[in-house]
Formats: structure tokens, C-alpha cells, sequence
């Protein structure tokens, strides 16, 4: 890894040290601290991975136009711009991100100090905050003309499309494992059927096309380390236009799970209720207003298509040798 990109930022004046940071799934991260006169400055370094984002740099045009927007919002309603939203932190030609020797592409994030995330919710009323946050989320956005953003990932959350990938993974055997899981291959495909509910209520005007986050997860919500409540949601790679429900599913897939994301024994994985009503009185709390009944309705089908959804994704992506998502261990 060439740390000189570093160097291709606008930090403070001071020595700097970097190391590896998180465990996400997707993209290289490091916490940079840089010792200045005034004390320690911390941020945060990530390349985004090509793989998964054909064109990195319109992920950063997204993230640059919804920060940006919420920033202005955040001012105009009294809150903490720089606490209540990611902070991009310029290269020294002016641009969002920066290219190091190889040609990949990287971004600068003041850090947010004084808060913690946590990988799992473990309490209703967590998970009501953490559906407040995503909630606030949408509500921010919800003037937002989601038509001017890029789609980085296309397809991502259209589960018909999702199906066809996993169809053309198998036709295509890359790694030679389709005859390794021909039950979890009958399995998906027996919900075939039902896979196109949200995205024709789209097509016929049912619901709007709206920003979406695209990864829920309570994980991408920071929390105070004082006051436990949360500060703002980070991770805003996929953010992109999208149906809501989706948004409502995801949090509700990994944060309503009675077990890890990755459990082996799945004899532990259940839908929480008590989990599914506390995400639902946070985030219909915040965004409820910008709901019609109709799409109100169908957020709880959102929870349904998106655990169908990422299954689909994980079993396609196993079938062509693991190609989107690290893995550390056998994964199926």
C-alpha cells in the first residue's frame, strides 16, 4: 500500500502516522492522525475499491452533492455541520479524492471524534435510534432531486436484476462451484416470482424514486460515546437513487436478526419483533410525513425482498470466486 497518498491531501502541517481501521466488507481504511501544533488531528483514509464502483469517481460526485446539501440543511436547522455529516477533506488540486502510483482512487474524511459505532443492536430502543437516524436521513433528502445523482452500482437493490446476476453466474460457472450448491441455487430461485413487487409499484407511480442510503446497517450510524444518542450516518458509497422500502428492509435484515451476519448456525437466526417495532417507531417518527400510505405499506415487503436480495447476492458472488465481498473463512 503506497502511503504517499497521504501526502495528496490538504491536512494540517505536522508528522502523520496511518494504520488499518474497521472491518468493513468493501473498501481499504485507515485512521491518519496528524500531530500539529494545537494538538492531534484525526481522519480517515479509504480507497474505494474499483471492483465493486466501475467509476469511483462518480461515487465521490454523490457524496460531495449529499453532503454538501445536508451541510446547508444541518445550518439552516440549527444542528452541527461537521458533526451531523461526513466532512470531505480536498486533495491539493481541489478535487474530492486523489489517485496514488497504481491508478486507485482515494478520499480524505475528517474524523468524528467522541463517538463510537457498534456492530450489532442489541436493544429495542437501540434500534429505534438507529431508525431514527436513517429515518432523519431520508427526511433531509426527501426535496433532494435523487435524478441528478449517479447510479454507481446499477441494479443494486432491484431484485429481478438480482436474480438475472445470479442466472448468468450460474450459467457461467467461473469458479467451478455451481455443482457445490445446487440446493441453495432450488432454494432462491423458488421466490423468483414475487421478486419484482417494489420496482413495478415504481414503474407505475406507486412510489418515488428517492436518495437512498443502500447499506442501513446500525454499524453506519455513529453514536455519541456520552450521551449513547446518534450523531450522523456515515458510509455514503452507495448513496444513489433508490425506493426507500429497500432502506427500511436492509436495517431491518441485519438489525431484527436474531444472530451475527455471518452465523454458521443458522438454527439462531430469527426475525426479532420487538427489533423490527423499535427501527419502525424511530424511522417512521422521523420520516413518516414524507410517506404516502402506499409507501408506508410497503416498507415491511422492503424486509422481505432485501434478505432475498443479499442471499442472492452472497450465493452469486460465491459461484464466481468471490469476487465483491472479502472473505476469512469457507463461506458457504
Amino acid at each position: 500500500m503506497d502511503l504517499n497518498i497521504i501526502n495528496a491531501f490538504c491536512l494540517p502541517e505536522g508528522e502523520w502516522e496511518a494504520a488499518p481501521y474497521g472491518n468493513g466488507h468493501i473498501n481499504d481504511t485507515l485512521k491518519v492522525t496528524v500531530k500539529t501544533a494545537e494538538g492531534e488531528k484525526r481522519y480517515v483514509a479509504q480507497k474505494v475499491n474499483r471492483y465493486v464502483f466501475k467509476k469511483p469517481e462518480e461515487v465521490m460526485a454523490n457524496m460531495e452533492k449529499v453532503t454538501g446539501y445536508l451541510k446547508k440543511l444541518i445550518v439552516h436547522e440549527g444542528g452541527d455541520p461537521d458533526r451531523e455529516t461526513l466532512t470531505i477533506i480536498p486533495a491539493k488540486d481541489g478535487k474530492s479524492y486523489a489517485y496514488d502510483a497504481d491508478g486507485e482512487l482515494w478520499r480524505m474524511l475528517a474524523f468524528v471524534d467522541n463517538t463510537i459505532s457498534k456492530d450489532l443492536p442489541d436493544t429495542p430502543e437501540l434500534m429505534e435510534l438507529s431508525g431514527a437516524a436513517f429515518g432523519k436521513f431520508q427526511r433531509q433528502l426527501a426535496d433532494f432531486p435523487a435524478a441528478v445523482l449517479a447510479e454507481t452500482i446499477p441494479d443494486f437493490h432491484n431484485t429481478p436484476a438480482r436474480f438475472q446476476q445470479l442466472i448468468d453466474a450460474i450459467e457461467q460457472d467461473a469458479a467451478g462451484r455451481v455443482k457445490d450448491v445446487q440446493d441453495e441455487i432450488e432454494f432462491a430461485m423458488a421466490y423468483q416470482a414475487n421478486a419484482g413487487v417494489l420496482i413495478e409499484a415504481c414503474a407505475m407511480g406507486d412510489i418515488p424514486l428517492r436518495v437512498t442510503h443502500n447499506d442501513t446497517k446500525l454499524n453506519n450510524v455513529l453514536l455519541d460515546k456520552d450521551t449513547g444518542e446518534c450523531v450522523c450516518v456515515i458510509d455514503l458509497d452507495t448513496v444513489m437513487p433508490g425506493l426507500a422500502a429497500y432502506d427500511f428492509g436492509d436495517a431491518i435484515r441485519f438489525g431484527a436478526n436474531t444472530a451475527v451476519e455471518d452465523e454458521q448456525d443458522l438454527s439462531k437466526v430469527q426475525l426479532d419483533l420487538d427489533m423490527f417495532e423499535g427501527f419502525a417507531r424511530g424511522f417512521f417518527r422521523e420520516a413518516g410525513s414524507t410517506f404516502s400510505k402506499r409507501e408506508a405499506a410497503l416498507m415491511p415487503m422492503g424486509a422481505l425482498l432485501i434478505t432475498l436480495e443479499t442471499g442472492l447476492r452472497f450465493l452469486a458472488d460465491h459461484i464466481n470466486g468471490d469476487k465483491y465481498f472479502k472473505i476469512h473463512r469457507e463461506n458457504l
